[in-house]
This record gives C-alpha cells, structure tokens and sequence, in this order.
C-alpha cells in the first residue's frame, strides 16, 4: 500500500524540534489561551498528531504543536523531539496548499495574510479555479481576497474559457 496518501507515514519520525523552521506564510493564528489548550490536549491525550514538514524541514502543518513543543513542560517531556511526517510536494504552491488546508479544516485563518497567500498564489500563475479547488474556496471568495478590481478578475475568471456551465434557478428552501 505504497501510495501518495500513505507516503508520509511511512516517514514518521521524532526528531530534535530545533531541527524544524516555519514556513513564511502561514494564515493561522493561535491565542495564549488556546495555546496553554493546545500543550494540555498533549499531555492528557498524548501527541496525536505530527508535524507535516517539507524533506528541508520546513513546516507546513503543525507550527502550534511545533511552539507549544519548545515550551516547559512538554520541552522536558518530550526531550525537545517531536513527530513530524515528511511530504514532497514538486512545486511551492502544493505546500502552500497543504497548510491553509490542513488549517482550514480544523478552524478560522486571519483575513490580511489569507490576502497575502491569494495575491502569492495569483502572481505565481495559478488560476482562480485552481486556488479555489486547492484551498476549498468559491470564486466569489478568491475574488473577495484578490483585491483585484471586478473587471480584471471577470477577465482572469473567463481567460481561456471555453466551456461554460448551464444556468441554474436556485430557489431558497
């Protein structure tokens, strides 16, 4: 069963925490009170989930685990180790993908660096279909991040358009 959706398991490891780095983009903000929740889920459920790294190191999902991690008591009880799965994405953009999503589906991201990510992704050439499937977003809230103008992003949304969908009548329930 050696495929991509089982390939980071197969590198699960504990390795030293200092050996990992933050990425430079991530949305999602923790407060001090959720953090102290986030180090008594670990020491009452033990650690459940690793840390989703690029082969540098570099983090993609887990930054809170990552902090809370370097911080007493679990810095002590943990021997500054920490699991991490190792994911190779062939392009920026997938890791970038894989932390709005993995954070996405467990809470809330922050509107200017959600902002930062959409314009990051648009400049590197990604459509908005793209970034909207990748990080499970309607067109409307690509647009709502672009800060695009509307006529630009229309153009952007029908650039090499060819086929489009059947207009539906949608009647509120």
């Amino acid at each position: 069963m050696d495929n991509k959706i089982t390939a980071p398991l197969a590198t699960l490891q504990w390795v030293d925490r200092n050996k990992l780095k933050p990425n430079d983009y991530n949305p999602n903000k923790v407060s001090k009170e959720n953090l102290k929740l986030l180090t008594q889920s670990i020491i009452t459920n033990g650690w459940t989930l690793p840390i989703v790294v690029r082969p540098d190191f570099t983090i993609i999902d887990g930054f809170h685990r990552w902090t809370v991690a370097g911080q007493e008591p679990l810095c002590s009880l943990l021997n500054n180790k920490v699991p991490v799965v190792i994911v190779k994405h062939t392009e920026k953009s997938d890791d970038i993908y894989g932390t709005v999503t993995h954070n996405r589906a467990r809470g809330t991201h922050l509107l200017e660096p959600m902002k930062a990510i959409v314009k990051r992704l648009l400049d590197d050439g990604k459509t908005v279909e793209e970034i909207g499937k990748q990080l499970g977003m309607k067109p409307e809230e690509v647009f709502r991040l672009s800060d695009f103008k509307r006529e630009d992003f229309l153009n952007m949304m029908t650039e090499n358009t060819q086929n489009y969908s059947k207009a539906e009548f949608i009647t509120k329930i």
